[in-house]
C-alpha cells in the first residue's frame, strides 16, 4: 500500500500530514512549537526500506535558527551542538534564517545543499549533519551591490540538474539568478531578458527581484521562474529568459511549481501586484500551463471564490513527485489544499493551521 507524506512548515511548527489515498489525511504536530519552519526536504536517496530522512530549518525567536534532522518520520530530532550551519567567526556575518533544504542528486547520497540568508550557499557532505560554505558564491563580486528583497537578503531557491552534479541555479533575493557549472567554485548572473522595473536600469545584469525557480527533472534545460512583476522560461538552462505571462490575471506572485512527469506543465498563484498582493478578484485560483506557456487556465474548484484574501508564499506550493502527481499549496491563512492529476477540484488536507511557510510531498512507498 502507498502512503504518503506532507510537511507542512507553518510559522509557529512543523506539521506532518499521512495518508494512503490522498484523500483523507492524519496530523502529526507540531514540532518545534512557536518556532517559524521555513525549510523543510523530504529525503529518500538510498533508504530503500526504510524512511525518508527529514531536514527542518527552523527558528526560534529564543536560540536562533538551526537545522534538525529525523530519520524516523518526526518521531525524534536531532540537533548538532552549535548548530550545523554556521558562518566562521571571520566572515563578518551570522545566520539569520535557513530557507531551503535541498537533497543532492541520487548520485550524491550524502549532498545536501542550504540556502540561507545573508544570501548565501551552503553544502553538507554527510545528508545535512553539517554544513560548509560555498566560498565560490559568497566570494562573488557582485555581492556587495546585492540588496534585501521585502523578505530579507536571501537565497531562497535550489535547482539541481539531474545530468550534471556540478550545474546548480540559485535564486536570490533581489540579486537574481545565478548558475555554477563546476561545483560552486564560480557563478555567472543569468537575468537576460528578466525585468526589474523598480530599478534605474530596467533590464540590470542582476538585480532582478526573482521570488521562484521550478524545472522538470526530464527537461532540465527548461526552467519556470516567477518574479516579483513577471513569469519567465527558459529553455537554455537559464542563460535567457521569455516572459510567459501573458494569459495570466496577474504576473506577480510568489510560487512557481513544475509538474513532475510532464514536461512544459507548471503552476502559478497570481497576486496583485504590489502593495495589494491578493488574489485579483478575491479569488483563490492556481493558474496552470500545458504547453510551457503559451496558454493558461484556470484550477478554482473547490479553493475559496469570494472574498479570499490569501496570499501563497514562494515555497507553500509544491508536489508529491508521484505518478499520478499530487500539487498541494499552503496558505498564510492556515489552510493546505491538494489537487491529484487528472481531477479539476481541490480537496482540503488541513485547516486552521498557523501561517504556512513551506510544502513538501513526497509518496513514502
Amino acid at each position: 500500500m502507498s502512503r504518503f507524506l506532507l510537511a507542512l512548515g507553518t510559522r509557529k511548527g512543523l506539521f506532518l500530514a499521512h495518508s494512503t489515498n490522498r484523500r483523507a489525511w492524519e496530523l502529526d504536530g507540531p514540532h518545534f512549537p512557536m518556532q517559524a519552519v521555513y525549510a523543510v526536504a523530504i529525503d529518500g536517496r538510498g533508504r530503500s526500506g526504510s524512511p525518508p530522512g527529514l531536514l527542518a530549518g527552523a527558528d526560534s525567536e529564543h536560540w536562533g535558527p538551526s537545522v534538525f534532522h529525523s530519520d524516523d518520520l518526526g518521531a525524534s530530532w536531532d540537533e548538532p551542538d552549535g548548530g550545523s550551519v554556521r558562518f566562521q567567526a571571520d566572515s563578518g556575518a551570522a545566520l539569520a534564517r535557513v530557507w531551503q533544504l535541498q537533497p543532492g542528486l541520487d548520485s550524491q547520497p550524502e549532498v545536501v545543499w542550504a540556502g540561507v540568508e545573508p544570501a548565501a550557499l551552503f553544502r553538507s557532505e554527510d545528508r545535512g549533519a553539517t554544513f560548509s560554505l560555498v566560498d565560490g558564491l559568497w566570494n562573488h563580486p557582485h555581492r556587495p551591490q546585492w540588496m534585501p528583497g521585502g523578505g530579507g537578503m536571501c537565497l531562497h531557491t535550489i535547482v539541481t540538474d539531474v545530468t550534471d552534479p556540478d550545474r546548480l541555479t540559485v535564486g536570490i533575493s533581489t540579486a537574481g539568478v545565478y548558475r555554477t557549472s563546476d561545483g560552486g567554485k564560480s557563478w555567472v548572473a543569468s537575468n537576460t531578458g528578466i525585468a526589474a522595473p523598480f530599478l534605474p536600469d530596467p533590464r540590470p545584469e542582476f538585480g532582478q527581484c526573482v521570488h521562484k525557480i521550478a524545472s522538470y527533472p526530464g527537461r532540465p534545460q527548461q526552467l519556470f521562474l516567477q518574479n516579483h512583476g513577471g513569469v519567465y522560461r527558459s529553455d537554455d538552462g537559464g542563460a535567457t529568459w521569455l516572459d510567459i505571462g501573458a494569459g495570466l490575471p496577474a504576473d506577480f506572485g510568489f510560487p512557481v511549481v513544475a509538474h513532475p512527469h510532464r514536461p512544459g506543465t507548471a503552476y502559478v498563484f497570481p497576486l496583485v501586484a504590489d502593495m495589494h498582493r491578493m488574489p485579483p478578484d478575491d479569488r483563490a485560483r492556481v493558474y496552470r500551463t500545458a504547453d510551457a506557456g503559451e496558454t493558461w487556465e484556470a484550477l478554482a474548484a473547490g479553493l475559496p471564490q469570494e472574498r479570499a484574501y490569501l496570499t501563497v508564499l514562494r515555497d507553500a506550493m509544491a508536489t508529491d513527485g508521484a505518478d499520478p502527481a499530487g500539487i498541494y499549496l499552503g496558505t498564510r491563512s492556515g489552510e493546505v489544499f491538494g489537487l491529484l492529476d487528472g481531477e479539476d477540484t481541490w480537496a482540503e488536507v488541513a485547516r486552521h493551521l498557523p501561517d504556512v511557510l513551506c510544502v513538501r510531498g513526497a509518496q513514502l512507498s
